[in-house]
């Protein structure tokens, strides 16, 4: 099991979870933060900073927002396990299901 960003995360990518997570297993995307399963320690730090409530245990996910666990894991299909987030940046991609999400309304 690990931590899951979820859907009110795009288009806010807040990243207080990125300063409090201590593995640096939150990577960004262009529109939303994502955490890499592999990485992840399930240490819970990223969840209670989250100004949005966008960071679930990935068996509490709301129903609403279920995919965001697959989301997560097919973000790092191409771009893998590379241990840690900060050398690899902002990653100026999306999985398709963020891609095709309406911006939110400012």
């Amino acid at each position: 099991m690990t931590y899951v960003i979820a859907q009110p995360c795009i288009d806010i990518k807040d990243k207080s979870c990125i300063e409090e997570c201590p593995v640096d297993c939150i990577y960004e995307g262009d529109r939303m933060l994502y955490i890499q399963p592999d990485e992840c320690v399930d240490c819970g730090a990223c969840e209670p900073v989250c100004p949005v409530e966008a960071i679930y245990y990935e068996d509490d996910i709301p129903s609403q927002w279920k995919d965001f666990s697959k989301v997560n894991t097919e973000f790092f299909v191409e771009l893998g396990s590379p241990g840690g987030a900060a050398k690899v940046g902002i990653t100026h991609s999306d999985h398709p299901l963020v891609i095709s999400t309406p911006p939110k309304a400012e």
